[in-house]
């Protein structure tokens, strides 16, 4: 996947690969920086009570997809990897989406600075 910032958006560009798997048929997704309440590098809250719909779980290797549980709907995009990036939103469809992606101390530094500067 690929993350830019764009005029006051976040964007997210998904590979075909990463759609496939996480049951997505939107190959961009677009989040006004102002729909972002807060973004943390923290490892995220998972458990057995989420319900997935649509999604694939493999148990420490890839969670992607849909997931429903007390703390609303989110959008997972996670791997073995322990670079989250969770993105708090409001305004949303989702409550959070989280991600583990390359260089994720410094995507949440540019997005602080990007949302404090609006």
């Amino acid at each position: 996947m690929n993350l830019t910032l764009v005029n006051d958006n976040l964007q997210i560009e998904w590979e075909w690969h990463e759609q496939l798997l996480a049951f997505n048929l939107c190959k961009n997704l677009v989040i006004p920086l102002n729909h972002i309440a807060a973004v943390s590098t923290a490892q995220p809250v998972s458990s057995w009570s989420e319900i997935r719909n649509p999604g694939l779980v493999i148990p420490g290797i890839i969670k992607a997809g849909t997931y429903y549980s007390s703390r609303g709907k989110e959008f997972w995009y996670v791997t073995k990897d322990q670079d989250y990036l969770t993105l708090e939103l409001k305004d949303e469809s989702c409550q959070r989406i989280i991600l583990t992606i390359d260089e994720n101390q410094a995507w949440l530094e540019r997005i602080h600075q990007s949302i404090a500067g609006n």
